[in-house]
């Protein structure tokens, strides 16, 4: 008889359980939309469009786009008091950020991510 993943998850150990509610909390906390993390900061269109010096309209546009500049995210980032990151992943190879990037003082991110 089949059983369910949630019937699967039942059966395990509590500590596991723990740790697959815990991974599964990271997992979905990566694909937070924009307007997910927004929410998260409880933070409103209005309230981001006066710090971005933009119309409630451009945030919500920003919001619904599937492909954007890099500035663009980067300022709708810095604008909830986040700071964007670009890192490359390679097999075998340790996380690098890219440094083509500067910020806006002009200062190149060499660091590397472990």
């Amino acid at each position: 008889m089949a059983r369910t993943l949630n019937q699967k998850i039942a059966r395990l150990p509590a500590k596991r359980r723990a740790q697959v509610k815990a991974r599964a909390a990271e997992l979905i906390a990566e694909e937070l939309s924009l307007q997910d993390l927004r929410k998260a900061m409880n933070r409103t269109q209005v309230e981001l469009a006066r710090t971005l010096n933009v119309g409630q309209d451009t945030v919500s546009r920003y919001e619904q786009r599937s492909d954007m500049l890099l500035s663009t995210l980067k300022d709708y980032i810095e604008a909830m008091g986040g700071e964007l990151d670009l890192v490359a992943r390679f097999p075998n190879r340790r996380p690098v950020r890219i440094k083509a990037l500067r910020d806006l003082s002009g200062e190149t991110r060499t660091r590397r991510v472990d």
